[in-house]
Parts: structure tokens; sequence; C-alpha cells
């Protein structure tokens, strides 16, 4: 089972392509997303990467966690589950 990392506090330059680089040193990485603003598109300063060895998210994590990256500390942790919300409703 892969483990599910958040990243935030990136800089809104960032490119899938440099977190995945980043999370590289550690072991395979099996995906990147950052999140982008529905309405803008513009980065929203945080994303997830996934990775199928625990051994080497859990150190990715513990090694990443206030590191500087491109001059800003990054937050890093165990992605949670996302919460279920109720459904937005609509405004006639």
């Amino acid at each position: 089972m892969s483990k599910n990392i958040y990243v935030g506090n990136l800089p809104f330059r960032t490119t899938e392509d440099s977190v995945r680089d980043l999370f590289a040193r550690y072991g395979e990485v099996q995906s990147v997303k950052l999140i982008s603003d529905r309405e803008t598109g513009k980065p929203r300063g945080f994303g997830f990467v996934e990775m199928d060895d625990d051994a080497a998210a859990d150190e990715a994590i513990k090694s990443l966690d206030g590191a500087d990256f491109e001059g800003r500390n990054l937050k890093v942790n165990e992605a949670k589950p996302r919460e279920a919300r109720p459904p937005r409703r609509q405004a006639w």
C-alpha cells in the first residue's frame, strides 16, 4: 500500500517535476499533485506526493519537514484522509 504525503508552504512557482526530484532522493515517487485554485487556476502552495515504500516515505517526511526548499520552509507530514463534507447548496 502506498503512503500519501502532504507537502505545504510550497513556493507558488514550484513545479510537479521539482517536487518529484526532491522526494526522489528518498525513494521512488509514484505521483505528485500540486493543488490549484478552482476558479483562478493559481497555485495554492500545497500538494501531495505518493510513494509506495513506507520506509522511504517516512524518511522523506522526517528529513523534509521544516527543510528549506526554494526559499521556504516546507511543512511535510502524512496526509490525513479527506473528511466527508456536506454537498454545497446551489445559489439560485
